[in-house]
Parts: C-alpha cells; sequence; structure tokens
C-alpha cells in the first residue's frame, strides 16, 4: 500500500514539475464566458423530469451552468438522457453526480455512457461529480472516512498522506479518464484531493466559515497543481431556510468571480419549495450578478493570490479553529501557530492570500508570489 501510494505520489510530483502556470489576464466578455461558470446544482430527492424542467425553465437566462446533483437521476438512464438533452437545448453547460458503480446493474454502463455523452454534448458536458467531501470526512471521522485513526500506532501525516491519495484515487479513477473532467466539492485537505487526481475541486461557502480561508487554501491548491478551482455556496442553517440571505448569497458569488473561480454552484436541496431552498429573492440576487458579469468582464480574478502561507509537507490541517484536527488526529503543537499566522495574514492581505505546501516542487510554487511566509518562522505584518 504504502509503496503504491509512493509511487502515485511521484508521478503526480513529476507532472507539476512539468507544468508552466499561466498567470491571470485582463479578459472580455467572450472570453469569461469560456472561463467562469455559474449556476445551481439540484440535489433534491426522489428528483422527477418535472422538478429539471422546472428549475432550468427558472434560471437558465442568467446562469451558464447547471449541476445534476440527484442519485436519482444519474442511476436511471433514460431520465439522464432526458435531463441532459433538455439541460442542453436550454443552452447551459452541465456537470452530472456519479454515484458507485456497484449501484449499477452493469459496472461499465457509466464509462460508456459518459464516452457517448461526450460525443453527443461536445463541450457543453463539462464534468463528473464524484465522491462528496472526502477530505472533510476524514477530518471530522464520518463512517466512511478514507483513513482511520486506529489504524496508527501514533500520528504519521507522511502516511496519511499517501493513503489519503491511494484511496481516493482509488475511488476516482474508474471516472479519470472517459470524463471531460472530475470534480468534488469539500471543507478542508484540498491540497490532498488535487493530489489524488481531481480536476477541480470545489471550496464550500457555508456556515460561519472564513470564505477568504477557504478561497486561499482551494486557490493555491489548484494553482500549484496546474488545476482548476470554484466555489459551492452551502447550508447556513441545519433547518429552514437553509441558505444564506439574498445579500450574502450575492457576495459569495462575487467573492467568487473576483477571486478567480472557474465555476461557483448554487447547493439546492431540499424541495421546500418550487424552486427548492431558493426563493425568488435569492433568485433575483443571483439575476442580478450575472447583469454584473455582463457588464464586469474585466472584473473576473481580480483579487489574485499575491502572497502565500507555506505550510510544512502533508500538514494536514483542518483550519476551522485553532484546535481543529490534523488529518483525524487531534490538533498539535503547531496548530494554534498556523491558525494565529494565517488569521493576521487574512487580515492584511485578505482574498490576497493563497496557502500552500512545502516540498520538493516548492521552487516552482514560490515564483508566483511577491512574498512567502513560512510555518517555522515569526510572522509580522505591517
Amino acid at each position: 500500500m504504502r509503496y503504491k501510494a509512493l509511487v502515485l505520489t511521484v508521478v503526480m510530483a513529476a507532472i507539476l514539475a512539468a507544468s508552466d502556470f499561466v498567470g491571470f489576464e485582463i479578459l472580455n466578455k467572450e472570453q469569461v464566458a469560456d472561463k467562469f461558470f455559474v449556476g445551481v446544482e439540484m440535489a433534491y430527492s426522489n428528483a422527477t423530469f418535472n422538478d429539471v424542467k422546472e428549475l432550468v425553465d427558472k434560471v437558465k437566462d442568467y446562469t451558464n451552468l447547471f449541476v445534476i446533483g440527484s442519485p436519482e437521476i444519474s442511476l436511471n438512464e433514460s431520465l439522464l438522457n432526458m435531463t441532459c438533452d433538455y439541460v442542453y437545448d436550454a443552452g447551459l453547460n452541465f456537470i452530472i453526480l456519479f454515484t458507485d458503480t456497484t449501484k449499477y446493474s452493469n459496472d461499465s454502463k457509466p464509462y460508456v455512457w459518459i464516452t457517448k455523452a461526450r460525443q453527443k454534448y461536445g463541450n457543453k458536458f463539462l464534468a463528473v461529480y464524484r465522491f462528496d467531501e472526502p477530505g472533510g470526512s476524514v477530518l471530522d471521522h464520518a463512517k466512511d472516512s478514507l483513513i482511520n485513526e486506529t489504524d496508527f500506532i501514533a500520528p504519521d501525516y507522511s502516511l496519511a498522506a499517501e493513503l489519503y491519495s491511494y484511496n481516493l484515487y482509488s475511488l476516482i479513477s474508474f471516472y479519470l479518464y472517459p470524463s471531460p473532467s472530475v470534480i468534488t466539492a469539500d471543507y478542508g485537505l484540498y491540497w490532498f484531493d488535487y493530489n489524488a487526481g481531481y480536476s477541480s475541486v470545489l471550496a464550500e461557502f457555508g456556515n460561519n466559515h472564513s470564505r477568504e480561508m477557504n478561497v486561499g487554501l482551494c486557490r493555491g491548491a489548484a494553482e500549484a497543481h496546474g488545476k482548476d478551482w470554484g466555489s459551492i455556496i452551502t447550508w447556513t442553517y441545519t433547518k429552514e431556510p437553509y441558505v444564506e440571505s439574498p445579500e450574502e448569497l450575492y457576495q459569495d458569488l462575487l467573492l467568487s468571480y473576483h477571486t478567480g473561480a472557474k465555476y461557483t454552484v448554487v447547493f439546492n436541496y431540499p424541495k421546500i419549495g418550487p424552486y427548492g431552498i431558493l426563493n425568488q429573492t435569492h433568485l433575483d440576487a443571483m439575476k442580478n450578478f450575472w447583469n454584473y458579469v455582463q457588464n464586469n468582464p474585466q472584473d473576473y480574478a481580480i483579487d489574485r493570490g499575491e502572497v502565500a502561507y507555506v505550510l510544512p509537507a502533508d500538514y494536514g490541517f483542518g483550519f476551522r479553529s485553532a484546535v481543529d484536527h490534523v488529518w483525524p488526529f487531534q490538533a498539535d503543537t503547531l496548530s494554534a501557530k498556523v491558525w494565529n499566522d494565517t488569521q493576521m495574514l487574512l487580515s492584511k492581505y485578505s482574498s490576497h492570500l493563497d496557502i500552500v505546501y512545502d516540498g520538493n516542487d516548492f521552487g516552482a510554487i514560490a515564483k508566483r508570489y511577491s512574498k512567502l511566509f513560512f510555518w517555522n518562522e515569526t510572522i509580522v505584518v505591517d
């Protein structure tokens, strides 16, 4: 196991070292349309084709992305075909959630369907969404966690990173080759999601967690790996209304656009109204944001990652508090310093801060930034 994980890590490092890092550029309206995707994920339970039609018809004039996030649709080939045809005919790009291949009558069926769908829908079929919140499941000891604390005699961050990359790769590898790209949403360990092979990770904007922190972690990881990133606006509350206010929604969408996300998605579950958890004021906020994007292409990615905080290799800290887990383990003697350092840097640099990892390929990563701050030095900001 350890050897296989090590081989995978070495191969990824070689690919990364050969990558060309491309800086941001000022884009026109047409270029932004090819680089930025905003939309809704329909994740209703027991979703029907009428649910699809209602939501697509409502949002198609002010979005360009629809995420099919209901397993009932992807597990039903005829319903999946109808759904994709309808979304495609509405002029929207789409991403599809696929669940475990063992739930299909024939394991090769998703592979064949994806291959044919790429031919049929072309570049409107953006990605496969596979295995939700892998990093979060490890940090929070979820029962489907990819590594288990009880497997360790003592905390071993290097082994945890190897196990995580290997186990996660084994869950997504089936989809990597036929799919245009493979994405997930997560709330921690983004760097290691990319190590495992994801094309893009959507940083979750939810609860009262710092959006700027998650941008710095996810964007820093994506750009270091030469890949894409995005955001997904999730629940703020665990009961109705679930979703944040329209004003907060607009600001989260704006932050995603200004910080260079490729995707920004509004998570929509459960269906408590005609359009899920979104009422007309939320939809109006999305429409206003769409108008802003159309009229301000020059503002895409204006808040770049200009400085970086550098973590030690394999330090899988959760970044939700000073005592958050490191992998599935309890906080250690470095955790509070890392937390305080990043809080201090965020207060000065806000969404211009990225958070990256040290390692053999760090020289190429460091060239992206005007200033670096390291975990093992005393951080001072003016």
